[in-house]
Formats: structure tokens, C-alpha cells, sequence
């Protein structure tokens, strides 16, 4: 009887230990661009990717790339450890590589090939220090098999429009013309909008104190209007006298003394009832 020895487990690493990028301007870009598409994402059936191996044949951990950003669509969201495309069922969307004078043949020749044979819709080369790249930026979309070059600056699938903004990428809707707000924009704009609306709560506030106060003025007027309609009328002016003395009508005059009768019959009872 032949014992049939099982295969140990093939492990696939999460990480090699090499840095995320080369230098402060690509790590930034890179960073920056994630934090925009997972933010543009949000609620999507998708997943944004950044700097994790991207396993593309089964049983050959060596087989590997770690793309500066990828975007899968029709998978979970949320974070792994790493990507492998025949347990995920679909292959990056989009990728985007941050790249420089040193990975420029690695980048264009290598990985465009490799993403070319996955089935990549869109591979991006950015140079964010303009070593290689004339313009900085550019995009290969695939048609049927092959990659042709980009010249809208449109990717179909992320429906955004790319352009170059300095050291990063900048990223418009395509539907409003909306620009997907950079990290620090965004917290710039939440900042405005925040005291925005503080001062709109301080103008209200201020309007709402403004109509107290209008309010008060004109109980005080009332009164003193009614107290002089009062005194007019004790010192023995007629009803009518006193109409056309203050600018009222005669029927005004006649209400505001029944008024105080009432009020006076009411303090009586009143008085009495304590009594």
C-alpha cells in the first residue's frame, strides 16, 4: 500500500520588507491617489488596493507584482493581505503605477505587458517628478487584446477625468465636473464648511435676538402709548381729542380704555378673592 504524502501548504508572502516608494513626492502621490478613489468608492462593490502583491498564478508565489494602486471592481471591499486573482475571481480594473527614471523600463516594458495579459482595462504611469514621461502622465486602455495610448486623459471605468497637478494627479466626475477632493482639500473644505455654518447659526442667533429685542421695543411702545391714552383721558380729553392728538382711530381709543377696565375689574376680583 502506497501512503500518499500531502503537499505542504504553498505560502504567499504579504510583504518583501522593500519600502513603499522611492522617494517622498511618489509616496505621496501614491497616498493621496488611494485616499481619493477609496473615498470616491465608497459604497461601491469594489475595492482600491495600494502597494500589495497582486498574485496572478495559482501555486507560484513568485509570481507576483505589488502595483502602487489597483482598483477591482465586482469583489468585496475592504482591505487584504494581499491580492489573488484566482480566488478573487476578477483582475485588477485600473492600476496605477507611480513611476520614476529607475523603474521606467521595468514599468513600461515588464508590467505593461504583464497587465496587458491579465486583462487590465487601464494601466497609468505617472512620473511625478517628470524624469521620463513627457507631461508627466500616461495611460494605455485596452482594446481587444493590445493596449493603445490614452489621449482624452478618461478612464472609462473609474468615469473620472485625470489630469496633472503638479506632483499629483488630479481626478474630475466625468457626470459634474466635480473634482474627488484631495486629503488635505478635503479637510481644508470640511474646515470652510464648518465655519460657514457657524456663522450662519451667529446670524440667526443675531436675527433671532434683533426680533426679541424689535418685539420688546414694540410692547414698550404699547405701553406708553396706552399709559399717555390713560392720562390724556384723565385729565378729562375727550375719547376723540385724543384720537386725532396720538393717531388713532376713535375705536382704538374706546378698545385700549376698555382694556383697562377689564384689567382693573380683574385686579378687584382678585383682591377681593384673597380678602
Amino acid at each position: 500500500m502506497v501512503t500518499q504524502l500531502s503537499q505542504p501548504a504553498i505560502f504567499y508572502p504579504s510583504e518583501d520588507g522593500e519600502p513603499l516608494a522611492e522617494t517622498f513626492d511618489h509616496l505621496y502621490a501614491i497616498l493621496t491617489t488611494l485616499e481619493v478613489l477609496k473615498q470616491f468608492l465608497t459604497g461601491v462593490q469594489a475595492t482600491v488596493l495600494s502597494d500589495q502583491f497582486l498574485y496572478y498564478v495559482e501555486g507560484r508565489p513568485t509570481a507576483r507584482v505589488a502595483p502602487d494602486v489597483m482598483v477591482i471592481f465586482d469583489v468585496a471591499p475592504g482591505g487584504r493581505d494581499n491580492y489573488k486573482i484566482w480566488q478573487e475571481g476578477q483582475v485588477p480594473t485600473v492600476i496605477f503605477e507611480m513611476t520614476s527614471k529607475g523603474t521606467e523600463d521595468h514599468d513600461k516594458t515588464f508590467k505593461k505587458t504583464l497587465y496587458e495579459q491579465l486583462g487590465v482595462q487601464e494601466y497609468w504611469l505617472f512620473d511625478p517628478k517628470g524624469e521620463w514621461i513627457e507631461g508627466q502622465l500616461q495611460g494605455y486602455r485596452l482594446r481587444g487584446e493590445l493596449y493603445e495610448p490614452i489621449t482624452d486623459g478618461r478612464s472609462v471605468p473609474l468615469k473620472l477625468r485625470i489630469a496633472v497637478e503638479g506632483k499629483l494627479l488630479g481626478f474630475y466626475r466625468e457626470d459634474t465636473g466635480e473634482k474627488l477632493l484631495l486629503p488635505d482639500e478635503l479637510l481644508a473644505a470640511l474646515r470652510e464648511e464648518m465655519r460657514r455654518r457657524a456663522a450662519a447659526e451667529d446670524r440667526a442667533e443675531q436675527a433671532e435676538d434683533r426680533a426679541e429685542q424689535a418685539e420688546d421695543r414694540a410692547e414698550q411702545a404699547e405701553q406708553a402709548q396706552k399709559k399717555a391714552i390713560l392720562k390724556l383721558l384723565a385729565l378729562g380729553v375727550s375719547v376723540e381729542q385724543v384720537a386725532e392728538a396720538i393717531g388713532l382711530t376713535v375705536a382704538a381709543v374706546r378698545a385700549t380704555l376698555a382694556d383697562s377696565a377689564r384689567q382693573r375689574t380683574s385686579s378687584s376680583s382678585q383682591e377681593d378673592d384673597n380678602a
